[in-house]
């Protein structure tokens, strides 16, 4: 099964499909990190918008459209949804949550060792050192994904 071929573009192969068995092992690793966030005491929500905020900074439209259901699901609002690229400019978001994210994006944009001090500084303060590693991991994993859907072009359909 291959993706749909914009003009001017690569043919690309789901990579998914192609190599199965690495996938499901990513799979498997995403189950074990939701297991681990929710002993860590980390909702659902949460980490939808962990899911959701690496999502936008890689551009990853299809994880996009599956973990804006999910969050919906989860209980998020369309308002934090919708303001959740400008976090910091907005009041809707908790200490925590405020945290998470940062600590998300400093995961994702590993190279700015400054950033990743400041994040890891805020989020100690609010915090338990579970959930620091379990927003770390929610965080690698979504970036996993990201890449598999991007390299694949994995198409986001109209619904209705």
């Amino acid at each position: 099964m291959t993706s749909p071929v914009p003009a001017g573009a690569t043919r690309r192969i789901y990579i998914d499909k192609q190599s199965p068995k690495a996938y499901h092992a990513l799979v498997q690793t995403s189950e074990a990190v939701r297991a681990t966030a929710a002993e860590a005491g980390l909702d659902r929500a949460l980490v939808e918008l962990v899911n959701l905020r690496v999502s936008q900074i890689n551009g990853c439209a299809y994880c996009l459209h599956v973990h804006t259901r999910a969050a919906l699901r989860a209980g998020e609002t369309p308002q934090r949804l919708g303001v959740l690229a400008a976090w910091r400019d907005t009041e809707v978001f908790t200490p925590a949550e405020r945290a998470s994210l940062a600590l998300a994006e400093a995961t994702t944009a590993a190279a700015d060792g400054t950033a990743q001090d400041a994040a890891y500084a805020a989020a100690r303060d609010v915090l338990t050192d579970d959930q620091i590693a379990a927003v770390i991991w929610v965080a690698v994993t979504i970036n996993a994904f990201n890449r598999v859907s991007i390299m694949s072009r994995h198409p986001v359909r109209p619904e209705g």
